[in-house]
């Protein structure tokens, strides 16, 4: 029976293990993975907690303005009295103020009515919960572009993994061929030794792009927010990204600096310091605060008060409290004109950021612009370099041309087919750098 109910409690965990894996997709494409990431990042649900807790925190500063109810239960027990004596309560009973035991039962209700500093903090506490949104939009901004890179990332590796693959095929082909071109004595012993050298420099290239390959899957996984060892599949190509976005109109995109999240980030913070302007001086105003309040006295020489021979006094009062700033020794000003300072250092920022967006929304545009130049001239390389690489291979088996060349035009296109890979990817990455600065995912 033991084992039978081993055996049980293993299957409902394997169970629930699996499901918990099934929540998680095999495949991606790049929306799919952004879609994913910006659900499951850890950095992007963080972003969500803030917000949450920003939420909480603006319900917090606001119920310090509404009524406020507090009870108070205090028990004496004089253990030398100060003096002796009795007053009348009703017909029934009396209090004996000389009593050596007591108890105080309060319930106090109170009421802001009038407070500059309150007044001030609602407004904060609307400009952080802003705060807190633009930083979950910039954080959501930011998580699209690492997404986007670690699957370009992985999509290079996959193409690299597989040109050198192909390379690695046809030099093995060709270098058989060469060897038994030489054993039959029709070439020389360098021809064999050139082509065992670019083999071998392939091969070695081939194992650290695999390497390389299982760190981006790696890489993905945790963007993504999964387990960095989880088995993924990506379903996009790394051509049909790059001609997805090969996007020229976004060149001639509004630059109003305005839209941007960095210029709404910094001018929450100016909005911020102007905040902590008008608190500093709201400090100076006079608040004026309401109460009432109820008391249940009872007093006695023995503990009876849970008993129905207790006798009780009522208590009730209200009132109000009205604090006037007089004379701070100049502290409240000192603060005032500190808060202005850093107001000043805060615009002054304001317009220094104003200043760097417009020159990094205008860098992006020129390295994207750079990065469809040269992905067209990519291409067009490795065309001519495959075209150059094919006619040295048949003079080389012909007779007519040498090892040396041969291996010349191997390497040259070795390096227009990574050349073309980069150029690809650059497209995809210099696109996101710029949509994330302008603050569009279209």
């Amino acid at each position: 029976m033991r084992k039978q109910l081993i055996v049980l409690f293993s299957l409902c965990f394997l169970s629930i293990g699996l499901s918990q894996n099934q929540d998680i997709p095999e495949s991606f494409s790049l929306d799919e993975a952004i879609l994913y990431a910006l659900e499951n990042n850890r950095t992007a649900k963080n972003a969500v907690r803030d917000i949450s807790a920003a939420e909480k925190q603006k319900w917090e500063t606001t119920a310090t303005g509404l009524p406020q109810l507090n009870g108070n239960i205090d028990y004496l027990y004089n253990i030398k009295q100060q003096f002796e004596g009795a007053v009348d309560f009703d017909q029934n009973g009396f209090i004996d103020f000389g009593a050596r035991q007591s108890v105080t039962a309060t319930a106090r209700l109170s009421q802001l009515v009038f407070d500059g500093s309150y007044l001030v903090g609602l407004q904060s506490a609307k400009v952080f919960l802003e705060i807190s949104k633009n930083a979950k939009e910039k954080t959501d901004l930011e998580i699209r572009q690492a997404v986007i890179n670690a699957y370009g990332n992985v999509l290079l590796a996959e193409e690299s993994v597989a040109i050198l693959e192909r390379n690695k095929v046809t030099l093995e082909k060709n270098l058989n061929e060469t060897r038994k071109i030489y054993e039959n004595g029709l070439t020389e012993e360098e021809d064999v030794e050139q082509l065992e050298i670019t083999l071998a420099s392939i091969v070695s290239n081939l194992r650290n792009m695999e390497r390389l390959r299982d760190l981006a899957y790696q890489m993905f996984n945790i963007t993504l927010g999964i387990d960095v060892n989880t088995k993924t599949t990506l379903t996009d190509t790394l051509p049909t990204l790059t001609f997805q976005n090969i996007t020229p109109s976004l060149l001639e995109a509004d630059e109003d600096i305005t839209k941007t999240i960095d210029y709404r980030i910094a001018a929450n913070d100016t909005r911020s310091k102007e905040l902590l302007v008008k608190l500093e001086k709201s400090k100076a105003l006079p608040s004026l605060s309401g109460f009432l309040s109820g008391s249940y006295l009872g007093n006695g020489e023995d503990f009876e008060f849970f008993t129905n021979n207790q006798t009780w006094l009522g208590i009730a009062s209200f009132g109000f409290s009205l604090k006037i700033p007089i004379f701070s020794s100049l502290q409240r000003s000192a603060s005032t004109q500190r808060a202005k300072i850093n107001l000043e250092k805060s615009q002054d920022d304001l317009i220094e950021v104003e200043q760097q967006l417009k020159f990094q929304i205008a860098s992006a545009k020129s390295d994207y612009q750079l990065a469809i130049e040269e992905y067209e001239t990519a291409k067009k390389n490795l065309n001519l370099s495959e075209r150059i690489e094919k006619k040295n291979q048949v003079k080389f088996f012909e007779g007519v041309g040498s090892s040396f060349e041969l291996r010349q035009a191997q390497t040259q296109l070795y390096t227009a087919q990574q050349e073309y890979l980069q150029a690809m990817l650059d497209v995809i990455t210099k696109k996101a750098a710029l949509e994330t600065i302008l603050n569009t995912t279209n």
